[in-house]
């Protein structure tokens, strides 16, 4: 088992957790990812590697809570263990001296993104990154991908800090006004398409990581089946990254929401138990 030695509230909804994990520590890479299981009846569900401390053995991963799972990892303590927490897996980011290159975080996304643009930076390249969310409340992490940027651009969609925009918005007015070498996205899969969008007439190389709809993280269950040029892949095995270019966004969104109904239901059930439990406790 895996314990959680530390957890922070990092935006509304978001958290933050260090796990002990040497052997993943050692491994790890920019852009991996890992897959873990709270107990013996939890679903599987894959968490890109957010940060990694070789030295301590620890893994920080940066979890959204949207579904049952993480919302019931959201309700764990410091102390309390993990039932499987497997990695390092998947292909790590192609870390090179590019030049130029622009790190887009959207979101949760900001979380791994953290690594690619630090490794990109400790290789010698110039790096511009773009982080926003809809509003102020879901940001976080702004000096840390300050530290690792040459210059760092906010974005929120209603302007409640930093630009008022949407990330694609600076990413394009870069784009116009001088030569970049590579862009890295990461972020729902809307705000991927539209960046690899932007991108496509500068033919600027764009590499986004398709970790979301990953399930069982070894190429087992080809839930992570998509279309990459007119090849299928697997993200879990193939990936996670991939051209964006190439990427069939759509079929990768309509892909998202085959087990919606299934999701939400199990989110209330587990909603409903912990109000009856609270319930319970309220009259003992």
């Amino acid at each position: 088992m895996s314990k959680i030695i530390r957890k922070e509230n990092l935006a509304e909804n978001t958290k933050l957790f260090d796990i002990e994990a040497k052997l993943i520590a050692e491994k790890c890479l920019p852009g991996q990812f890992v897959i873990l299981r709270l107990d013996e009846t939890g679903e599987r569900i894959p968490l890109t590697v957010a940060d990694f401390d070789r030295n301590r053995g620890v893994i920080t991963i940066v979890v959204q809570e949207v579904g049952k799972t993480t919302f019931q990892l959201g309700e764990m303590k410091i102390g309390d263990s993990l039932l499987d927490f497997i990695g390092p897996l998947g292909n790590p980011s192609e870390i090179e001296k590019f030049g130029k290159v622009i790190c887009v975080g959207g979101g949760v996304g900001i979380a791994p993104i953290y690594p690619i643009a630090r490794a990109l930076k400790e290789k010698g390249n110039k790096i511009t990154s773009i982080i926003g969310a809809r509003s102020k409340n879901l940001l976080f992490w702004e000096e840390k991908m300050r530290n690792v940027s040459d210059e760092l651009i906010v974005t929120t969609d209603d302007g409640s800090y930093g630009r008022k925009a949407v990330v694609t918005v600076p990413l394009k007015e870069i784009l116009d006004s001088e030569k970049i070498e590579r862009v890295v996205a990461i972020g729902p899969p809307a705000m991927m398409k539209f960046v690899a969008k932007t991108t496509l007439p500068y033919k600027v190389k764009t590499i986004v990581s398709l970790n979301s709809i990953m399930v069982d993280g070894t190429g087992m269950c080809g839930a992570c089946r998509c279309k990459i040029g007119e090849e299928t892949r697997f993200a879990c095995v193939d990936g996670p990254e991939f051209d964006a270019h190439l990427v069939d966004f759509d079929l990768l969104m309509s892909r998202q929401k085959m087990y919606l109904d299934e999701e939400k239901k199990a989110l209330k059930r587990f909603k409903g138990s912990i109000n009856y439990g609270e319930k319970e406790n309220t009259h003992a």
